[in-house]
């Protein structure tokens, strides 16, 4: 299988050029877990791959708990559905957490008693379903006296109670970030043995993400790469097996959607998005004119036209508009450009807000599709 043929059957397994899922829940759910470092850009990811979708809809299925917003997999933020959190913690936490020991030790956590504490203290604090943020957490602690000040050590008690299974995502309060007890929201669930976890994990990941390496998986999921080849082993036929570029790649044949006749050439792809973010051995090529920022700016994300990455783009909210900056490879074409338009509209239309579009040369107006 060449490249092309990759980057294309992905953008159609992650419904990007396939038809769109019915709900953002169902988009959590195909790729198992969905990096939500910025959270309200992992919404618009999310909106890629679903019908009809808006932010206020993607918020209000967020804020039921249909998917959760937590730290797991790796010691970054996560969506992931109700029934998988906690077979998915059980498996992946304790690498992750022996690998923030270091951490521990900065901050004065390897103290097991202090640990403890805090813990316990979050745990008194959000019983009943009392949704708090960091900073009413924060606030809580001083009031209490707690040895845990409101700053780093703080969050990174937060970060292992999320990956201990004590702490989720709550409804959002405002723009911020609420927490939930995990007992409170996530019902009890299946326990899996190591070894049927790891393998469901593989499945799902190359079902969710194929074509993809193991490099991918391992980056993705904390797992070791002589375990991982080992869960192949067990899945046998249930995955397809291509070589790219003598890499082997996996994928699983009954989850292939068709290209949508509907689908557009051009994307705006988020921050951190799943599809830009997973494949470092073959990922979207940048075109020999890439307008490669000269500062690293984690908020410029890549545009992708063509399975090209072609240039960069950042948003910014203002009132009712948001202001879409593009800046293009030169050697993109007008029907490129227009399609980058089309892209730019489908997050205003997402945001339900007017599009002030910018492009290269930073002279805005207004653009209605």
């Amino acid at each position: 299988m060449d490249s092309a043929r990759v980057l294309a059957q992905r953008l159609a397994t992650q419904r990007l050029s396939s038809a769109p899922l019915p709900r953002a829940a169902d988009a959590v759910r195909l790729l198992t877990c969905v990096q939500s470092q910025e959270r309200d850009h992992a919404f618009f990811s999310l909106g890629l791959r679903t019908r009809h979708a808006t932010y206020a809809a993607v918020r209000r299925e967020h804020d039921s708990g249909d998917f959760l917003r937590t730290h797991i997999l790796r010691p970054t933020w996560h969506f992931v559905a109700r029934e998988d959190l906690r077979w998915i913690l059980a498996l992946t936490s304790p690498r992750v957490l022996s690998s923030m020991a270091g951490r521990h030790r900065q901050l004065g956590l390897d103290d097991t008693r202090r640990m403890d504490s805090g813990l316990s203290l979050l745990a008194d604090l959000l019983q009943g379903r009392r949704h708090l943020t960091r900073a009413e957490i924060g606030e809580a602690f001083v009031e209490r006296g707690s040895a845990i000040e409101p700053g780093p050590p703080l969050g990174h008690l937060l970060l292992v109670a999320e990956l201990l299974g004590l702490l989720c995502s709550g409804p959002q309060k405002g723009v911020h970030h609420s927490y939930a007890l995990v007992d409170e929201v996530v019902p009890p669930t299946r326990a899996r043995d190591e070894d049927e976890a790891l393998v469901e994990l593989v499945r799902r990941f190359f079902a969710g993400h194929g074509p993809a390496t193991v490099k991918d998986f391992t980056r993705w999921s904390s797992q070791t790469v002589a375990r991982t080849k080992v869960a192949l082993a067990q899945l046998g036929d249930v995955l397809e097996q291509v070589d790219v570029g003598g890499t082997p790649h996996w994928f699983d044949p009954e989850v292939v959607p068709r290209r949508s006749p509907a689908a557009t050439s051009g994307y705006l792809f988020p921050v951190y998005d799943e599809v830009v973010l997973t494949y470092p051995t073959v990922p979207f090529p940048a075109v020999a004119d890439h307008p490669f920022a000269k500062h690293p700016d984690p908020f410029w994300a890549r545009v992708v036209v063509d399975a090209q990455n072609v240039g960069l783009w950042k948003r910014s909210v203002r009132g009712g508009e948001v202001e879409v900056d593009v800046r293009l490879a030169r050697s993109v074409d007008d029907q490129g450009r227009a399609a980058v338009r089309e892209a730019a509209q489908r997050l205003a239309d997402f945001l339900e807000l007017e599009l002030r579009y910018l492009e290269d040369d930073r002279t805005p107006h207004l653009w209605r599709g």
